[in-house]
């Protein structure tokens, strides 16, 4: 059977964002238009809408829609300002941005999700697209700096120095805290002054980025 991507795509919207007081009207309405299921894999395409994080790898996966759609509202983002996501996967979370009017940066260190993503992108969105790059993420993109808001679509365990270096007076950074045994914090970062802050802001389960895995010399 084919499956309606459009119509699943409306039903994502009215059962799974707007009830989680997504009200953001240029977010709401990218996560309605851009084709999740074109940034899968096509064995994973039937699943582009439901209510889950979505397997893209081994090992890596696409945000739940709606941690990704209150992720993205929690840093109010808005057109013109320039974003970097890391551990961006194929590429769909740098989409709703660049949909939304930002300019994006996005880097993933697995080739054949940046391919994946830039076949998706060539397809779902004309004009403004993202620049997806293959990098280390945990490096963030220095040559781009500095940026006005940063996500990173998975949970951490560390956050390397640099990145905060990267974060532009005023810039707003949103992530996920792994914490053992327990559901994953959501954090927003604000850069005033010099000084970065944090903030908990909701729950939420997200599977672990392994660039953001900790290791020896880094704790967060």
């Amino acid at each position: 059977m084919v499956q309606d991507h459009e119509a699943a795509r409306r039903m994502m919207v009215l059962g799974q964002i707007t009830p989680n007081a997504v009200t953001d009207p240029l977010l709401v309405q990218a996560m309605g238009e851009v084709p999740r299921e074109r940034f899968l894999p096509s064995s994973m395409a039937t699943r582009a809408y439901a209510d889950e994080s979505t397997p893209l790898a081994p090992g890596r996966f696409m945000l739940q829609p709606m941690v990704l759609a209150r992720m993205i509202q929690t840093v109010l983002p808005q057109p013109g300002e320039r974003a970097l996501v890391l551990g961006a996967g194929s590429g769909y979370g740098a989409a709703i941005l660049a949909r939304m009017g930002l300019v994006v940066t996005a880097v993933e260190e697995e080739q054949p999700l940046v391919s994946l993503g830039q076949s998706a992108l060539e397809f779902a969105l004309h004009g403004n697209r993202p620049s997806l790059h293959v990098g280390d993420p945990a490096r963030g993109w220095p040559e781009g700096a500095p940026f006005r808001i940063l996500l990173i679509e998975g949970a951490v365990q560390r956050v390397p120095e640099t990145l905060w270096s990267q974060l532009g007076e005023g810039g707003r950074a949103i992530l996920v805290r792994a914490r053992p045994g327990m559901m994953g914090q959501v954090c927003l970062f604000r850069r005033v002054g010099g000084t970065v802050s944090e903030l908990p802001v909701f729950e939420a389960p997200a599977p672990l980025l392994p660039a953001f895995a900790e290791s020896a010399g880094f704790r967060f």
